[in-house]
């Protein structure tokens, strides 16, 4: 008699499928709006929202190119550096010019001493090895656009071309 009490006694076990179907809906659910909501443009993400402006305009007509920014050029005198490196050595032509807003023209050229100065001195730091990369030119441009943006102040200079850029 006491084991029919103690069978009477124990619960029985519940499955769990029905808590595991009922988590599967729910993230199927926040899934599916999770994708709705990114791709509607109400969570500007990966980048649907830009696309279907886009779109829509391609479909309106010819589309117009954005308007070019109101930039000028500030040339650099060409630059002639001798370089060291394993024994021999080596010559690089420079030659950039500076795009520049053109609002802040006039003040680029009055400093573009300067900003020969410093290039020049950043030049001759180099070593042929650092020259060697494919991404060295990058890396070298974007260290040239630190300096002079140093010298000539925060926001004149937009970017550093390279116009000739010749290794001897």
């Amino acid at each position: 008699m006491a084991d029919a009490t103690a069978d009477a006694l124990e619960p029985e076990k519940k499955s769990g499928k029905k808590g595991l179907i009922v988590g599967l809906v729910l993230a199927l659910a926040g899934a599916g709006g999770g994708y709705f909501a990114t791709v509607s443009g109400l969570i500007p993400l990966g980048g649907f929202a830009g696309d279907t402006v886009a779109d829509a305009s391609a479909h309106d007509g010819p589309a117009t190119p954005a308007e070019l920014p109101d930039v000028g050029y500030v040339d650099l005198q060409p630059i002639m550096v001798s370089l060291a490196g394993d024994g021999e050595q080596r010559h690089l032509r420079f030659h950039a010019q500076l795009e520049v807003n053109k609002a802040y023209i006039a003040d680029v050229e009055k400093i573009r001493p300067r900003i020969i100065d410093v290039l020049n001195s950043y030049l001759r730091a180099v070593e042929v090895s650092d020259l060697d990369g494919p991404m060295s030119l990058a890396r070298l441009r974007g260290h040239m656009q630190r300096r002079i943006n140093i010298v000539a102040g925060e926001g004149r200079i937009s970017d550093v071309l390279i116009m000739e850029f010749v290794l001897n």
